[in-house]
């Protein structure tokens, strides 16, 4: 009897311990790395695009150097900050989003730049590009969405109990941080669109 007190008393030990956050914390926080994977993968791909786009507006418009230079160094720029998901926090994240932000913006005067040139617009190859970079930017959306829901999970996960309670106690996690917009107030007013 003695026997199989013990074994029941082990079991509801083992379901407990599962179901209160030993193993979907670190679940959780593997999800937040691989989602934000999966963000850096899809801006790798849009700045695989630029060089492409670039060339090919450069054949069209050569006097429109310094929007093609402004698409250039904002890629370099967004290049050369790197974020490693282990060490993301609240500060890279932001360095992260604003090289992002400013390479989003350079490559809009690109597109408007584009529209200048009936020529350019017809070239098929412009229309590819044109459809892949607003497929990769589509892409980008996507991902960042899905990051932001692991993100929330985690935050759930060790500030919620009981879960917090074996956060507390086993993995001291604190919240990760969330994307936000840069510029709130530019963010909440519509675009103007000139014809």
């Amino acid at each position: 009897m003695k026997k199989l007190s013990m074994q029941i008393l082990l079991l509801a030990c083992l379901l407990a311990s599962s179901s209160c956050g030993i193993q979907s914390i670190p679940t959780a926080k593997n999800e937040i790395e691989a989602k934000w994977a999966e963000v850096q993968n899809m801006y790798q791909r849009r700045m695989d695009l630029i060089p492409n786009l670039v060339e090919t507006v450069k054949g069209y418009a050569s006097h429109e150097k310094e929007t093609l230079s402004a698409v250039i160094q904002a890629r370099a720029n967004a290049t050369s900050i790197k974020v490693n998901p282990n060490d993301l926090n609240a500060e890279s994240l932001k360095k992260f989003q604003s090289a992002q932000g400013q390479l989003s913006q350079a490559l809009g005067r690109l597109m408007v730049v584009s529209e200048r040139y009936p020529d350019l617009k017809a070239n098929q190859n412009f229309k590819d590009l044109q459809v892949q970079l607003e497929g990769t930017e589509n892409r980008i959306a996507v991902a960042r969405n899905r990051y932001i829901e692991s993100i929330k999970v985690f935050n759930n996960l060790v500030t919620v109990p009981p879960t917090s309670w074996v956060n507390s106690l086993f993995y001291k996690h604190e919240k990760a941080p969330q994307f936000q917009v840069d510029n709130l107030e530019e963010a909440k007013k519509a675009p103007k669109v000139k014809f």
